[in-house]
């Protein structure tokens, strides 16, 4: 699956796939799944008042500069590389597409069989 997002003045093109979490694990050393499950609660506690800690901005950091090199080649090697090619963003805009993306990868289209 891919979607574009625009960030400041760009689209900026993120895909996901079956690979997406065996490439953050190659590059990060951390489990995706866990991860955006840690992102995902974060969000929600967001709305209680509760802001992201670092560790957390990092992870998005890393799940969406992997996204996006997945998408598009021509995305610098490092996610630091990436990351200053724009100007700030905000995390509350792109996360949650980010998500739903993941979610559209793994969501199932098959019917469950009746026994």
């Amino acid at each position: 699956m891919e979607k574009t997002i625009r960030i400041g003045n760009a689209d900026v093109k993120f895909k996901a796939t079956a690979l997406t979490p065996r490439l953050y694990r190659a590059k990060v050393g951390r489990d995706m799944i866990s991860d955006l499950m840690q992102l995902q609660d974060a969000l929600k506690n967001r709305q209680d008042g509760v802001s992201f800690s670092a560790l957390d901005l990092e992870i998005f950091e890393n799940v969406a500069y992997i996204m996006a090199k997945q998408a598009d080649a021509t995305v610098p090697a490092t996610a630091e590389e990436w990351l200053d090619t724009f100007e700030v963003f905000s995390i509350y805009h792109i996360l949650p597409q980010l998500l739903e993306l993941w979610g559209e990868n793994v969501k199932t289209t098959s019917e469950p069989k009746n026994a």
